[in-house]
Parts: C-alpha cells; structure tokens; sequence
C-alpha cells in the first residue's frame, strides 16, 4: 500500500547510500473498493491470493512492464501526465505531503502519496478498465484509504520504535515492561499509535526515526501469512480461517540518532495487509501485521519482549491493575481541582 512514489533524483541519492537489495517486481494496485456495477467484473484486489493477481501484460511480454519499474523499489513510475483518451472524469493532480520522515537526514522531509491521477495511471498499466462511466472518481476515495493505511504503518513502527530504538534497545525494554507486571511505558501511547503517529513520533535519543526506503513484495508472501494459511486449511472455522494478505511491504527504517549526529541502525519492518469484512455501512475494513523482519537477532528478543509481555501483561491482572491505578489518579486529580 506505500506508494509513496519518489522522485528519480532524490532515490538515486538513497541508493548511492546503501543499494537495494533483490526483491521480486510486481506490485498490485492498493486494495480499496471501486463502485459496483450490474456487469461481472474481476474481484477486488483484497479479495485475490496475491499469487493469482494479474496485470495487463500478464498475457504479454513481461519485459515490457518490467522496463516500467523503478529500480530503485521494483514498484511502478506513476507518470504524472494528465489523462488517459478514455478517462471518464478528471482527476486531482495534486499529490500529499504524509507525516513519515523521508531519508535519513531532515533535509530529505517527508514522503509525499501519489495524486489520484497518478494512481488510476498506474492502475491502468496494471490492466484496471472502467466498467461505468465516472467510474474512475471513486479513486479520490482509494487514495484516501490508501494514505490512511500507510500513516497508521507508520504508527505501529513508531510504537516499536518507541520502545527498542531508544538506544537501550530490547535488555533496556524488557526491564522496563517487567518491572511492573509486563505494563508497556506508556499504555495510552502503545495503544493509540495507529490514529496518532504524529504525536508518538517524539524519540529522546535525538532525532526521530525515518523511512529511508521500502520495497513492495505482493509476490511473496511472509512466513507468517503462509503459516496462517497453512492452519487455516486444517482448521477452517478458526479464528485464522481469513483470506491472505492482499499485499506485502518491508520497509527500512532508519533508527533514532544520537544527539552527535550519529547515523542510527537501519531496521527493517515486514507489513502483511489483511482485509476483513466490511462494516453495515458497507464501509471497508483493513487490518495491518506489522513487526521487525527477523534478520538479525535483535529483531528476535524485541518479538518476544513485546509479546511475551503483552501475554503476561494481561494474564498476570496487570492491566486490570494499571487501568484502575490510572483512573484513581485521575479521579483525585478531578478532585484536587475542585
């Protein structure tokens, strides 16, 4: 879902910092809803195994689409030419400054989203064709699912973050959850990540973390979603009995900086995107798996901190604690008021 889209330069400074490393090409559309027609038309891109999803030069030449990839992602250029002959409606040109850090200095500034025009652009060269006219409108909405989906990523990275990119990493971490039944730092700050990144993003080791890359894999699946998929098979009326991720992402982030300047450690975070049912409303829903890729031991104890503690945070009575611990405080400090 991060088609963050950057320009030719700016990447070619990134790679000249560090190369990219191998990824399958292939990248599908984001997975947001277009408007029913009376007329059969494909399944949603959240409805299709990311191994059955097909572009438009699948019944070609695969070098052609190939050739249209950025080298630098193995994601689609969106060219920002104005319309297609038979577009049926225009669409906004105009693209979004995200609130993700870009590179790994604050002189790069943010990610900026795709404008709707270069999204049904790239849609196209992936084999999307309107079904009814002013059809295509509804991509002003996918952009804005789109957008959300990537801020509230970052979020959740934020959160990890937070906690193991302080420079006391997961020994300082652990040492605080367990010291008090496996509570996290800050409960409303762990929880709300997702809806509020910009005001999680603070760091006190120096500068924020950064998005200096990220990599599309729709193609390859983790092996978390194909475990998942694997009990969901034997097991089809549990809890783990859902359609795969429509879509994959690793993203490289840049660790918080020491106050020297001192460039942090990159890590890199793995996004499964899950669709689930809609709401009544028939407004859609997504759910984001998002955790540190297990290449490098470290990535490893932060799992098991964060979980182990969660599980034991609300098996031990923790919670239950620490939430009427907060809510006396509160109450007194209403008090003291009066």
């Amino acid at each position: 879902m991060g088609w963050f889209w950057a320009d030719p330069v700016p990447w070619a400074a990134a790679a000249a910092e560090k190369p990219a490393q191998r990824t399958p090409a292939g990248h599908p559309p984001p997975s947001c809803p277009m408007h029913q027609s009376s007329t059969p038309t494909p399944p949603p891109p959240w409805e299709r195994p990311m191994h059955n999803y097909k572009s438009d030069d699948d019944h070609g030449s695969s070098t052609a689409y190939t050739n249209t990839l950025n080298p630098f992602n193995l994601m689609p250029n969106l060219p920002s030419y104005p319309i297609h002959t038979d577009q049926s409606v225009p669409l906004p040109l105009q693209r979004t400054v995200s609130s993700i850090p870009k590179g790994a200095t604050p002189d790069a500034g943010n990610w900026e989203y795709p404008s709707p025009q270069q999204m049904y652009n790239a849609m196209r060269r992936k084999g999307y064709v309107e079904s009814n006219p002013g059809e295509a409108a509804s991509i002003v909405n996918m952009v804005e699912v789109h957008n959300f989906l990537n801020e509230g990523a970052w979020g959740e990275i934020l959160g990890w973050e937070r906690e193991f990119g302080t420079g006391e990493g997961w020994l300082g971490a652990a040492k605080r959850r367990f010291q008090n039944g496996g509570v996290p730092p800050e409960e409303d700050e762990y929880q709300g990540t997702f809806f509020s990144p910009s005001e999680s993003s603070s760091s006190t080791s120096g500068a924020d973390p950064r998005l200096l890359r990220f990599q599309g894999r729709s193609q390859e699946p983790t092996p978390k979603a194909r475990i998942l998929q694997l009990v969901a098979r034997f097991a089809p009326n549990s809890r783990f009995a859902t359609p795969p991720p429509f879509d994959r992402h690793d993203w490289y982030v840049q660790r918080s900086t020491a106050a020297s300047g001192e460039k942090g450690e990159e890590v890199r975070y793995v996004i499964d995107y899950y669709a689930g049912d809609p709401e009544p409303t028939g407004e859609p829903v997504f759910y984001l798996d998002v955790r540190p890729a297990l290449d490098r031991p470290g990535a490893v104890m932060e799992r098991a901190v964060r979980w182990g503690g969660e599980v034991w945070w609300k098996a031990s009575g923790a919670v239950v604690r620490e939430r009427e611990r907060r809510e006396r405080e509160r109450r007194e400090r209403m008090e003291q008021r009066q």
